[in-house]
């Protein structure tokens, strides 16, 4: 229930979603865990050059990708939640312009 709030507050104190930000927030998560693959892509080719073992290096990158998906979800949390939040809040906009749109159509006043 604690969570429900903060997830709450937060959404209502910070500044209206808009795509551009959307845009943002989701090209910036995305590069993080791009650029999370490619760490760990190097960090297995390298070890296995280490102990003398020649890992190719598309065996690297699908094994940095399979390591970097759980990974990912954890280490960027804040950034996945900010994503969601803003596309919540972009999706109640266009629902409540489509409701103010549906009400003036069929001739309601406010």
């Amino acid at each position: 229930m604690s969570q429900d709030r903060s997830d709450s507050a937060t959404s209502s104190d910070a500044a209206p979603a808009t795509m551009g930000s959307l845009i943002g927030a989701v090209a910036l998560y995305t590069a993080a865990r791009l650029v999370l693959v490619v760490v760990l892509a190097a960090i297995i080719f390298f070890a296995g050059k280490l102990f003398g073992v020649d890992v190719p290096i598309l065996v690297a990158a699908v094994f940095g990708v399979l390591i970097a998906l759980p990974l990912g979800m954890v280490a960027f949390k804040s950034m996945r939640l900010r994503v969601n939040d803003q596309i919540a809040r972009i999706d109640a906009d266009r629902a409540a312009r489509h409701a103010d749109l549906q009400s003036r159509l069929r001739g309601e006043e406010k």
